[in-house]
């Protein structure tokens, strides 16, 4: 099991936390949208929050201000934090409307919060955990989702809160977080989603 857990952390790496929010988004909205509207969509999807942030990477990588795709020195959060609120500000400003597709805007609204304060944290040396603010704000978009447009999605919320225990298992076996860093990032997701939620249910 201790060598399954690492697989949990790079398959629910945060950078892919927006496409997954997406793809939920798409699968259940009962809006109609053609394949040119979902597509145009995936494409802004991810290439900003998955392309950038990667050609980014190397290039802090490269000049040495980047250890490796986990981030776990405190110093070096600043600036990969950062990042992702500017590109999250692009993509609702520009991609993600709230008059074209309300719902997504808030889950990445909500998003740029929960990044905000993580990067805040940073200056009070409390390192918490990005996976778990990921993993903790797609459960609670899902389940805003299924309350919206009333669909029962017991089974993939309950797969979804399994997944946060192997991730939070996995970033513990990987000596990356302690529990109060884990609770801290689960809370950073989840509260701004649950605040969101009365904006658009």
């Amino acid at each position: 099991m201790k060598k399954i857990l690492p697989f949990f952390s790079y398959f629910l790496h945060p950078i892919f936390i927006p496409l997954f929010g997406t793809l939920f988004y798409i699968v259940l909205d009962d809006t109609y949208f053609s394949f040119e509207q979902v597509l145009i969509l995936l494409l802004q999807v991810i290439i900003i929050t998955i392309f950038l942030p990667i050609a980014f990477f190397f290039l802090l990588r490269t000049f040495g201000k980047i250890d490796n795709i986990m981030i776990s020195d405190i110093a070096q959060r600043k600036t990969p934090l950062l990042l992702q609120i500017m590109l999250f500000a692009v993509l609702i400003n520009k991609s993600v409307t709230a008059d074209r597709f309300p719902e997504l805007h808030y889950f990445f609204m909500a998003g740029i919060i929960s990044s905000t304060i993580a990067f805040l944290l940073l200056f009070a040396k409390t390192k918490a955990s990005i996976h778990l603010i990921g993993t903790s704000s797609l459960t609670f978009f899902i389940i805003g989702l299924s309350l919206h447009y009333e669909i029962n999605t017991i089974n993939t919320l309950v797969i979804l809160m399994v997944l946060n225990g192997f991730v939070a298992s996995s970033r513990l076996e990987m000596k990356a977080h302690n529990h109060k860093e884990l609770f801290i990032g689960f809370l950073i997701g989840a509260i701004p989603q649950i605040g969101l939620l009365f904006y658009w249910l």
